[in-house]
């Protein structure tokens, strides 16, 4: 199945891609399908209300995560991509107070946040752990239609249908596209026969599909967020919102590096430091509801752009060149490991999040680096190998700790995996495929109270202290 740079990298909005930006789109692709009206009615048939229900881990943490204004927010005719954050307030008020959906260029339902959005503790939806069920009544009650949708991770929503046949399509690309490699092994040997990098064949696929002006622009858009959002997160203080009282801590920490910079003492721990203030400012954006982007997930959207702002204040070769080359390879192994593992937190743990996330980075890293297509492997399989096994426990099923500080600890283990890969010859001893499985594996064997669902590990054991 071909993803394409812009599926892995998307702009929306904090706290989660699976649990808010993934209900968020959901709740519009129901919205549109009443809008078109291609959909079986009784005849003389007229929807009144609309009704929704979160299941699995959306119903155990989508309070955290805002699931239920993301929903909201959905059938209000938002999107995450398109969604001023400084207008949700207004939005979810309006609702309220009214009781009722009015998009603007659709038909007004009655809606009672109160009534109609139930968090559904007792029913797991048999096709993932991030499930939802989106209803339409007439004025009776009687219900006219029905979908059940799924949160995938990273902002991606599928039908029940969709993921049915999902299952049993193959991995082999659905779109025509000169390199379609569907895991690592087709992707090196691709690489070796053409003698061509994975940026330059990710660039051919995406031109093949879209074309160069929206592949080159698009790609200066995303970095663009990105760098917009740790500068944003460097300047902003104060407390994060939900409840536990986390303190903003980038703004200080960006101070203190500025001193240290001025006053010329020497400080080893240096890109340490600037690597997790950068990845700290962006999950801090994220915990407050502010636009990041999925890379591959919101959870874990702070390690790639911290891994590149590293790379143009410490690399003297740094360049635009090298951040498009950083984008493209980051999001072939992202692009991979979904298609043959998951990115979900809700489905494997942390390691398909921050894990995915720091394989993407110290790939991109040591691609931008000039490191050779066997360097930029084994990069990836250092980063993800020494995730494996982490848990989502997010406390209060808000993505601040441990999520926040997570990140800063991904970036700095993606650098270190691509400076490992740079100084060896690329010859190792697990494939990044056989990492992947492992990972994947491993997701299956986690225990469900360890997949963000906050009933198990720091979630449990901080709050009883």
């Amino acid at each position: 199945m071909f993803l394409s740079v812009f599926d892995i990298f998307k702009v929306g909005v904090g706290p989660s891609s699976s649990h808010t930006m993934g209900p968020m789109v959901a709740a519009r692709r129901f919205l549109d399908e009443l809008k078109d009206g291609n959909w079986p009615r009784p005849t003389g048939a007229d929807v009144s209300r609309i009704k929704a229900s979160l299941h699995g881990s959306l119903a155990f943490t989508g309070k955290g995560h805002g699931s239920d204004r993301a929903v909201i927010l959905g059938l209000m005719g938002q999107t995450p991509h398109t969604l001023n954050p400084d207008h949700v307030d207004d939005i979810l008020v309006c609702c309220e107070k009214d009781k009722k959906l009015s998009a603007k260029g659709y038909e007004a339902y009655n809606f009672d946040p109160s009534h109609d959005l139930v968090f559904d503790y007792d029913v797991t939806l048999p096709g993932h752990a991030n499930g939802m069920i989106f209803q339409a009544e007439d004025a009776d009650g009687r219900m006219l239609l029905k979908r059940v949708y799924y949160s995938v991770g990273g902002g991606f929503v599928l039908t029940e249908e969709e993921l049915e046949l999902q299952k049993t399509e193959t991995k082999a690309d659905d779109v025509d596209v000169p390199f379609p490699f569907a895991n690592v092994k087709e992707m090196l040997a691709m690489a070796e026969e053409n003698d061509i990098s994975i940026a330059e064949m990710k660039r051919a696929n995406e031109i093949a599909t879209i074309g160069k002006v929206r592949l080159e622009s698009g790609l200066k858009h995303i970095w663009q967020v990105m760098n917009d959002c740790i500068e944003r997160g460097l300047k902003q203080e104060g407390i994060l919102p939900g409840g536990l009282s986390v303190k903003r801590r980038a703004r200080d920490l960006h101070e203190k590096l500025e001193e240290q910079a001025k006053s010329n003492r020497f400080n080893p721990m240096i890109a340490n430091d600037w690597l997790s203030v950068y990845a700290m400012a962006v999950n801090e954006e994220n915990a407050a509801g502010g636009k990041v982007v999925t890379a591959p997930t919101n959870g874990a959207a702070g390690v790639v752009p911290a891994v590149i702002k590293y790379y143009l204040k410490f690399i003297d070769e740094a360049s635009e060149k090298g951040i498009e080359t950083f984008l493209l390879t980051a999001s072939a192994i992202g692009g991979i490991i979904k298609t043959n593992a998951s990115i979900s937190g809700a489905e494997v743990g942390c390691q398909g999040e921050v894990g995915s996330a720091a394989a993407m980075a110290a790939a991109g890293l040591t691609a931008a680096m000039g490191g050779t297509t066997q360097q930029i492997e084994n990069a990836a399989e250092i980063a993800l190998e020494h995730h494996l096994g982490m848990t989502c426990d997010p406390i209060a099923g808000l993505v601040q700790v441990p999520c926040i500080e997570r990140n800063a600890f991904g970036a700095i283990k993606a650098v270190t995996a691509s400076s490992l890969a740079l100084n060896g010859d690329g010859k190792h001893f697990v494939p990044l495929d056989n990492c992947i499985e492992t990972m994947r594996q491993t997701g299956l064997d986690m225990n469900s109270k360890y997949k963000e669902t906050s009933q198990g590990g720091l979630a449990v054991n901080v709050i009883e202290c």
